[in-house]
C-alpha cells in the first residue's frame, strides 16, 4: 500500500510561504484592472465595449508572455523567473505616472500591457513551483492553498481600487491625479520584494512531475515517447483554461456596472461589494480544498461548473436581490476552477511539465476577448443579459472536469 501523500516537506517550507505570497500580489493588480475598467469609463468618457480594453491589455499579455516566461524559467530557475515577473510588474506600474500626465487610454493599455506580461510570467513559474514543493499527490491540494491567497488578494484589490478611485469620482471629472499616485505605490512595493527576494537563499527543488520515488504513485511520464500535444488532457485543460478565464474576467468586468444599474448603488457602493465577492471566491478556495480530501478534483469541479450555469440564468433575469445573490456565487463555484483545471492538465506530463505550464497559462488570453463581446452585449441589450454567455464556458469546464481530464496511457 502507498504511503500517503504529505502536504509538502519541511525544508520547503520558507519557500512556500513566499511563492504563496506571489499569488496574492497578482489577485490585487488583476482585480484592480475591473476597478479601472469602471473609473476609467467616467474620467476617459468611454462606454462598457471600449473600457473592457482593460482586460484586453492584461489578459492579452498572457498570451505574448505566456512561452517566453516557460522557456525562461526552464533555463534559468523558478527564483530568476520570479524577479523576472516581479521587475516587469513593477515597471508595468510605474508606466502609469506617463500615461496619467499625457491621459492616454493608448498608453494605458501599454503599461497594463507590461504589468500583465509580469503576472503572466509570475503564474506561469508559480503554478509549477508549488506543484515541486513535494509529492505530486497532493498538488491538487497545494495549488488550490495557494491560489486561497490569491482570492485573498483578489477582495485587497477591489478595496484599494474602490476606496483611491471611485470614491473620488466626480461626475465630468478627468483628473488621473488617483490612479498615478496609486500605482507608483505600487510599482515601488512590487520592486522591494524584488529585491528582497533576490536575497533569499531557494533550496534546491527536484521537481514531482519528472522523478519519482514510489512506482505506485508514479510521477514520471506515463508515456515518454508521446509529444506534449498527443496528451489529452492536457490540451483540453488548455481549452478548459481559455473558457474558464473567458467567464471570469466578463464577470468581474461587468459587477460593479451590474451593481449600479440593476439594483441602483452608487459605483462605490458597487465596487465595496466587489470585495464580498471576492470573498466568496476565499471562502470557495477554502472549502473546495477540503472538499478534495472526499471529492475527486474532476467531480468536484464538474459539479460547481453546472452549479455556475444555474447562477448564470439566475442573474440575467435581473431579479433584484435574488440575481445579485447569484452574481456573488459565481464567484463561490468558480474559485476553484482554475488551480483545479491546472494541475489536473499538468498530472502526468514528465520533462513536459514545464512547457505545459506555459501553454496552459497561455490559455488566460480567453479573458482578453470575452469582456469585449460582453461589453457589446451589455451596450447593446443590456449588462443583466450579458451573463447568458458565460454558459457558454461553464458547459466546456463541465465536460473536462467529468470526461476529458482523464490521463490516457
Amino acid at each position: 500500500m502507498a504511503e500517503k501523500a504529505t502536504f509538502t516537506d519541511k525544508k520547503y517550507l520558507v519557500t512556500l510561504a513566499f511563492v504563496t505570497s506571489l499569488f496574492m500580489l497578482w489577485g490585487i493588480a488583476i482585480t484592480m484592472a475591473d476597478v479601472l475598467n469602471k473609473h476609467f469609463q467616467h474620467v476617459l468618457s468611454l462606454n462598457k465595449t471600449q473600457s473592457a480594453f482593460v482586460q484586453f491589455a492584461v489578459f492579452g499579455a498572457y498570451f505574448v508572455m505566456g512561452i517566453p516566461a516557460g522557456l525562461f524559467m526552464k533555463r534559468y530557475g523558478y527564483k530568476k523567473g520570479v524577479l523576472l515577473g516581479l521587475s516587469l510588474f513593477a515597471t508595468g506600474a510605474f508606466l502609469f505616472v506617463p500615461a496619467a500626465y499625457t491621459s492616454s487610454f493608448g498608453f494605458f493599455g501599454f503599461a497594463l500591457f507590461i504589468l500583465g506580461c509580469g503576472l503572466s510570467t509570475l503564474e506561469t513559474v508559480a503554478h509549477p513551483f508549488v506543484a515541486s514543493l513535494g509529492d505530486q499527490r497532493s498538488s491538487d491540494q497545494r495549488i488550490n492553498f495557494a491560489q486561497s491567497f490569491n482570492a485573498v488578494g483578489a477582495m485587497i484589490g477591489p478595496f484599494i481600487g474602490s476606496y483611491f478611485l471611485l470614491r473620488t469620482n466626480i461626475p465630468g471629472s478627468t483628473d488621473l491625479t488617483s490612479v498615478r499616485i496609486l500605482y507608483t505605490v505600487i510599482g515601488v512595493v512590487i520592486a522591494l520584494i524584488a529585491v528582497s527576494f533576490s536575497f533569499v537563499t531557494v533550496p534546491a527543488t527536484t521537481d514531482p512531475h519528472v522523478v519519482a520515488a514510489d512506482p505506485e504513485a508514479s510521477n514520471v511520464d506515463v508515456a515518454p515517447g508521446k509529444k506534449l500535444f498527443e496528451h489529452r488532457h492536457f490540451v483540453w485543460a488548455v481549452i478548459a483554461q481559455f473558457f474558464n478565464v473567458a467567464a471570469q474576467a466578463g464577470t468581474w468586468a461587468f459587477f460593479i456596472n451590474y451593481g449600479h444599474e440593476k439594483m441602483g448603488f452608487t459605483d462605490l457602493k458597487a465596487g465595496n461589494f466587489m470585495i464580498l465577492f471576492m470573498g466568496m471566491m476565499l471562502t470557495g478556495r477554502f472549502v473546495g480544498t477540503f472538499l478534495m480530501r472526499v471529492i475527486a478534483p474532476n467531480k468536484l469541479l464538474a459539479a460547481f461548473a453546472l452549479s455556475n450555469i444555474v447562477m448564470c440564468i439566475i442573474v440575467a433575469q435581473s431579479l433584484g436581490w435574488p440575481s445579485y445573490i447569484a452574481l456573488l456565487m459565481i464567484n463561490f463555484f468558480f474559485s476553484i476552477m482554475f488551480p483545479t483545471i491546472f494541475s489536473l492538465g499538468i498530472k502526468n506530463l514528465g520533462v513536459h511539465t514545464q512547457q505545459a505550464s506555459s501553454f496552459i497559462s497561455m490559455g488566460v488570453v480567453g479573458g482578453a476577448f470575452f469582456p469585449f463581446i460582453m461589453g457589446r452585449v451589455a451596450d447593446s441589450a443590456g449588462v443583466a443579459n450579458a451573463y447568458y454567455l458565460p454558459i457558454i464556458c461553464y458547459l466546456v469546464i463541465f465536460l473536462f472536469g467529468a470526461k476529458f481530464f482523464k490521463v490516457q496511457h
